[in-house]
């Protein structure tokens, strides 16, 4: 048994398909079969059943997984011990997370750090929650900033350690004063038109399918006109009148330039929870224990946009659905 086989062996039992393990770990298919193959000769017993394309765990596989996983983390821990004894080398961080997130904590939290005279370099990417997951579980990112509910709290051997709460805002262009239109079937065609037509993100199943609720109960007549991946190119079609979006606040307090054109109004959609996801192993070691408590910091200090008042529109709809569930 070696590690090769138990590192392949993790991917799979996390991935649940050679297809995506392969991806993560950037081998080849054939060669995961074939090591998986022999790590089941080596121990005399099948780990797998392989159930159309996915890969199931047998019991002794689930049993293998437990020590794997115990193993793989002292090997890393003692890597990354090892490399703070590297005599005048860089500590290289590397960091994956939404760009909204990244954009408002990152650049203070370096700072909070030292800065240039740290000696921390670090290695910044912008994605979607699922692809930092990727990154974390492949180890191309140390610490990933995600919204909570975007991984599964029991994920083995990582933490997630709080950062930051921003609410859900009702972004809409300048020119509709939503505090002043209680019915939209009152409303002139053209506002109603507008606030109709609606701005949905892709960032997971979850999620999207959270936002759709929330769009069918405030705006039942609404339709889908655009899919985006980022908040940024979302709030940039809001400003251009193109439509209206339920986005955090961060999202907006980074927009590039100013909010000009741009009316946020609070919802009853509730907050999203950052968190700084990092593996327990780098939660004792430097500079990744500093770096996640200066995110931290940098989170406190966050000022928000200006949020206008729930409008009635959403208000009234909030109430209607807790007298349909009454």
């Amino acid at each position: 048994m070696t590690l090769h086989q138990l590192r392949i062996f993790l991917a799979v039992a996390q991935s649940a398909t050679l297809t995506r393990a392969s991806k993560l770990l950037g081998l080849a298919q054939p060669s995961l079969s074939q090591q998986l193959a022999r790590l089941e000769e080596s121990v005399g017993v099948r780990l797998f059943d392989r159930a159309k394309n996915r890969m199931v765990l047998t019991d002794a596989g689930r049993v293998l997984l437990r020590h794997a996983q115990s193993v793989i983390r002292e090997v890393t821990e003692a890597e990354a011990g090892l490399r703070e004894f590297a005599a005048g080398k860089r500590s290289i961080v590397r960091i994956a997370g939404l760009n909204s997130v990244v954009k408002a904590l990152v650049p203070d939290a370096l700072a909070q750090c030292g800065g240039t005279a740290s000696g921390i370099e670090v290695d910044i990417h912008e994605a979607a929650p699922g692809e930092v997951l990727e990154m974390l579980y492949s180890r191309q990112a140390d610490i990933g900033l995600i919204a909570a509910d975007s991984v599964a709290q029991s994920s083995v051997g990582f933490r997630q350690l709080p950062v930051v709460e921003d609410p859900y805002v009702f972004a809409v262009p300048m020119t509709i004063d939503l505090g002043a239109i209680r019915d939209l079937d009152a409303a002139p065609a053209a506002v109603s038109r507008l606030l109709n037509s609606c701005i949905q993100f892709d960032f997971g199943t979850q999620h999207t399918l959270r936002v759709q609720q929330w769009y069918q109960r405030a705006l039942p007549s609404h339709r889908i006109v655009a899919h985006c991946r980022t908040y940024e190119v979302a709030l940039e079609l809001v400003r251009a009148g193109f439509g209206v979006c339920l986005a955090p606040a961060l999202a907006a307090l980074q927009l590039a330039g100013s909010l000009d054109g741009i009316a946020l109004y609070a919802t009853d959609h509730g907050k999203r929870r950052t968190v700084a996801i990092i593996a327990n192993q780098y939660l004792r070691l430097a500079p990744y224990k500093g770096l996640v408590e200066a995110l931290q910091q940098a989170g406190r200090k966050l000022k928000l946009p200006p949020i206008l008042p729930m409008p009635p529109l959403i208000a009234r709809a909030g109430e209607a659905a807790l007298e349909a569930l009454g």
